[in-house]
């Protein structure tokens, strides 16, 4: 009995690592007759996995997908993955519950020498400070839009304009893609009205039903969705991931003082009290109001367009001084 089952185990791992087996190549891995790989296919089946067979010069078999999901083996390598990926996935996402019951689960029938090689990479994934307690994206939404990508069908949804907005208006999109984002779900479409590629935050995203016609998939800009995203939160076309706006600037601190606060900046060692900064934005004005944040004396190496921001700023804040009434 003992041979049988951990035969059985080594057949259900050799379907898992591709979709078709021959009935003569898997009676050679495990030194078995073709005889015997039928009646332990059958014993599969009695124990629910799907197994089907099909036709050829020596017939095979193949793991197919079931109304259930049966019991899964995975290898030394892929079971430390998944439970650092759901590490990840437990903290602070739309799906933290169900992935943490599942970490519990996988870590519990864990041998003792996998369950310490996890828990010597047990990981903490941070949310960004700016999603604060922002509202998480519904699991079924998720769902929703990922079948429409997958079914290629028009969507059509009520998106609300912000997170206190009570009805949102009617959008008709080609779903495209869902990303994440700084700890947001987003869906990447093209808008039909609009005639140009959006992003909508999930969390605001209010499915209807049914969906539309089926389409015909547009070739996104660049063809990296991750990308194009980024290049479409920076205020630029899709087509760079570059900040439209990016400037030099020499400052009297040290490099370590700027380091931490310079978001995706590039800080260069000039000295024990100088360093410089090189720091993108969607605008000039911003940029120039982001490196004011630094407490210190500016020197602007370039472009010219940085200097003029510098400019219009000063000239805003004496403006405000000067307008400021006296208590």
């Amino acid at each position: 009995m003992h041979k049988t089952s951990s035969r059985l185990l080594a057949l259900l791992s050799l379907l898992q690592t591709r979709r078709d087996w021959s009935g003569e190549d898997l009676a050679e891995r495990l030194g078995i007759t073709p005889r015997t790989v039928r009646r332990d296919m059958d014993r599969l089946r009695e124990l629910g996995y799907p197994i089907m067979a099909f036709k050829g010069p020596s017939g095979g078999y193949r793991l197919d997908a079931g109304t259930h999901l049966p019991p899964l083996l995975f290898d030394d390598d892929q079971a430390v993955a998944l439970a650092l990926a759901l590490q990840t996935a437990a903290t602070g996402t739309t799906l933290a519950e169900d992935a943490a019951r599942a970490l519990a689960t996988i870590r519990q029938v864990m041998p003792p020498r996998l369950r310490h090689r996890m828990d010597t990479m047990r990981i903490t994934a941070v949310r960004p400070p700016e999603s604060g307690d922002a509202p998480q994206a519904d699991a079924h939404v998720l769902t929703d839009l990922s079948t429409a990508i997958h079914t290629r069908a028009e969507l059509r949804f009520d998106y609300a304009a912000d997170d206190t907005a009570t009805a949102g208006r009617r959008r008709r999109v080609h779903p495209h893609h869902l990303v994440t984002w700084r700890g947001r779900w987003y869906l990447l479409a093209w808008d039909l009205d609009r005639e140009d590629w959006r992003t909508f935050r999930v969390d605001r995203i209010q499915p209807r039903t049914p969906t539309g016609p089926r389409f015909t998939p547009r070739e996104l800009p660049g063809g990296d969705v991750a990308a194009f995203v980024m290049s479409r939160f920076r205020g630029s076309d899709g087509t760079t991931t570059d900040w439209p706006c990016q400037g030099d600037v020499v400052l009297n601190l040290p490099a370590t003082a700027v380091a931490p606060f310079a978001r995706d900046g590039i800080v260069e060692e000039l000295g024990p009290h100088h360093c410089r900064l090189t720091l993108g934005s969607w605008s000039w004005t911003g940029l120039a109001a982001t490196i004011g944040l630094f407490d210190t004396d500016i020197e602007v190496i370039g472009p010219p367009e940085l200097s003029d921001a510098f400019a219009h700023l000063a000239t805003r804040c004496a403006n405000a001084v000067r307008n400021t009434t006296s208590p």
